[in-house]
């Protein structure tokens, strides 16, 4: 059996908060699970104000980067678009979910 892969879009503060408990939990049942929180929008602004043990878990979005005329700080990972990548891993077979 192939392990189980999960996109989870966080493109605000609260699905932020909602992902990363998400994450937690489906660490917890299914420890061999690779997860991705993909952050855009105003989820990027609160993904950068306080650090967490999720960020290794993070993709920010690079586009809302560059409005928010941010950069990427040390420690987290980038891609270029949000929906590029959402829509890359869906593509490999990765699940989706909305936070």
């Amino acid at each position: 059996m192939s392990r189980l892969r999960l996109i989870i879009h966080a493109p605000t503060e609260n699905a932020l908060t909602r992902a990363r408990s998400n994450a937690a939990n489906l660490l917890a049942a299914a420890p061999g699970a690779q997860i991705e929180i993909v952050v855009n929008g105003p989820g990027v602004a609160a993904a950068l104000a306080t650090p967490h043990e999720s960020d290794p878990l993070l993709r920010v979005c690079g586009n809302t980067l560059s409005r928010m005329q941010r950069t990427l700080p040390d420690g987290l990972i980038g891609v270029p678009a949000a929906v590029l990548h959402i829509a890359e891993r869906q593509r490999d077979g990765w699940a989706y979910m909305r936070a």
